[in-house]
């Protein structure tokens, strides 16, 4: 990467997307298709090249990353920029171990240099191994190819287009009441060839989105300021994410307004600016514990942080202990079957579901993704784990959750898309506040605390609504819940059905050493945890 670019890039915050060798391009370069044919030409090159060099497996990856960001606030927009990255990764077993190197020259002589370099860290590393990598079997797929299904490209969407959006969002939360509001638009296009020595070759075309907005409302007589964010989810979409198509809304009590696969961004920032006015006046919150009913919005993050990442096995077995912690959910647990939550509480992980932002047609292993279970009636059935884990787990096929954030990067263990499964009966979110006498319902992802087992936790939101006797009785403000992972699902009472499922989601989620970032969906029905504890977040203890 160029200092320009990097300096760019790195002072509007988007370090998710500062991949290695990025480059400014212009706009009309992002639509530029990729080309399978000569992919196909390297990736057997590489593959002659790592068969002499005595590896065992190799797998290659031909990818081009391409980004666009347009960042506004009020009615200015503050930047625009186009960015590339491009490159080879390859992978191989040798004498039972990996080597991994990667190149941004894609050229015959440079992807046989990269194989020797791998080979040579594979060999390395073999000196040093324990045991011998033990990969699951994957039969070879041949020539295939997976797209994101898109109604619109949203890179093909003109970027004046896309301003004149922000800044309408911009207006419509100024006149709504707002003093400040900053608005952008996130576009991610990854153009991933995948091949390997199991005889696979897949060609994979990923699309993602998000519009994130915040609006800010100032009280100038006392300075006090309150937010609120956008309410919508990242997806696995294309422009037509962002049409407002009624049929992708979901009316709620209160007058709220949630989003399903169909967005209103202006809508939304009308709706923020009043909320961040009505937070001003809002009393704080009484600590104690309440009955919590928990919109999408908000209980996406705490499946994120206290189900999907304890239950990524790489993190149970201990290898990710510097960087971000390990597990309570030791393998022992499951064995014992271990008692997550109520019986109504059910995790899967699911790599295939439309409009999620995990969803691809095979992972970064050449893997067919699939959906599996990871809680079943309450008890801990199973962990998220790649080729070379699953056999810890007594399993021969990968769960296909494989994924690298760039060509140069090593694939790892990434999380699926975890989501909690809506209920079996029908129940209506206005139907469970019915049945609350004293409880909050909270909308929209706030603060959060996690220790390093992700046993102990802390969430907040962006909306709090009093629940009394079955009615909601106003705003309140300052109120966060605070958690034991286990207890907590253990306290899950009622989740509301099909009809109320939504995804939220992570756009940058990190992971790693050297670090990585990856997108995933969490979805959800509102759902209702008895007895839990909230804290009120602007009391002073001194």
């Amino acid at each position: 990467m160029q200092r320009r670019e990097f300096l760019t890039l790195s002072g509007m915050g988007l370090a998710g997307l500062m991949l290695p060798h990025t480059r400014l391009i212009a706009a009309e370069q992002l639509l530029e298709p990729g080309d399978a044919v000569a992919n196909r030409r390297l990736a057997e090159a590489a593959l002659d090249a790592a068969r002499r060099a005595g590896a065992s497996y190799c797998d290659v990856r031909i990818g081009r990353y391409l980004n666009q960001a347009v960042i506004t606030r009020e009615a200015q927009v503050q930047n625009v920029t186009n960015s590339e990255s491009s490159g080879i990764g390859i992978r191989v077993i040798v004498n039972g171990a990996w080597g991994f190197a990667a190149t941004h020259q894609q050229t015959p002589a440079a992807v046989q240099a990269t194989v020797a370099q791998a080979a040579a860290i594979a060999r390395a590393n073999a000196g040093i191994q324990l045991r011998p990598v033990q990969l699951a079997p994957v039969q070879g797929v041949g020539e295939v190819s997976w797209k994101t299904p898109l109604v619109k490209n949203a890179m093909a969407v003109p970027i004046q287009d896309k301003v004149a959006l922000l800044l309408s969002v911009n207006a419509a939360a100024l006149d709504a009441g707002a003093d400040f509001i900053n608005s952008t638009l996130f576009l991610v296009n990854e153009q991933k060839y995948f091949a390997s020595s199991d005889g696979s070759f897949i060609d994979q075309d990923v699309h993602r989105i998000w519009l994130p907005f915040t609006a800010t409302a100032i009280d100038k007589a006392s300075g006090k300021f309150r937010t609120r964010a956008g309410l919508s989810s990242p997806m696995g979409m294309g422009y037509e994410f962002l049409d407002g198509d009624a049929r992708g809304k979901v009316a709620l009590p209160g007058g709220l307004t949630a989003y399903r696969d169909s967005y209103d961004p202006v809508e939304d920032a009308i709706a923020a600016a009043r909320h961040a006015r009505e937070k001003l006046k809002a009393p704080s919150v009484k600590p104690g514990r309440y009955d919590l009913v928990l919109d999408p919005s908000n209980l996406f993050l705490t499946i994120h942080e206290n189900v999907g990442h304890p239950l990524e096995l790489d993190r149970v077995l201990g290898y990710e202990a510097n960087y971000a912690g390990t597990s309570f959910a030791t393998l022992d647990k499951r064995d014992a079957g271990f008692r997550w939550g109520s019986e109504r509480v059910n995790f899967f992980a699911d790599k295939t579901a439309p409009g999620s932002l995990g969803a691809v047609g095979y992972d970064d292993e050449g893997v067919k993704t699939r959906r599996w279970d990871l809680v079943r009636d309450g008890i801990l059935v199973n962990y998220q784990a790649t080729r070379d884990e699953v056999h810890l787990l007594g399993e021969t096929r990968s769960h296909g959750c494989s994924y690298a954030d760039s060509w140069s990067s090593v694939q790892f263990q990434r999380m699926a898309n975890v989501s909690l499964a809506p209920g079996k009966a029908p129940l209506s979110v206005a139907d469970m506040i019915k049945d609350v006498e004293n409880g909050l319902y909270i909308h929209g992802r706030g603060s959060y605390s996690i220790d390093q087992q992700r046993y102990n936790a802390q969430f907040g939101g962006q909306l709090y609504y009093q629940i009394r006797n079955g009615q909601l009785a106003g705003m309140v403000e300052d109120a966060a819940y605070q958690i034991r992972t286990p207890e907590f699902w253990n306290a899950c009472s009622a989740i509301c059905d099909e009809r109320d499922f939504r995804f939220g989601g992570s756009f940058f989620d990190g992971k790693g050493q050297p670090g990585q970032v990856s997108a995933v969906s969490h979805g959800s029905s509102t759902s209702r945890f008895d007895g839990i504890n909230i804290i009120n977040t602007a009391r002073s203890l001194g």
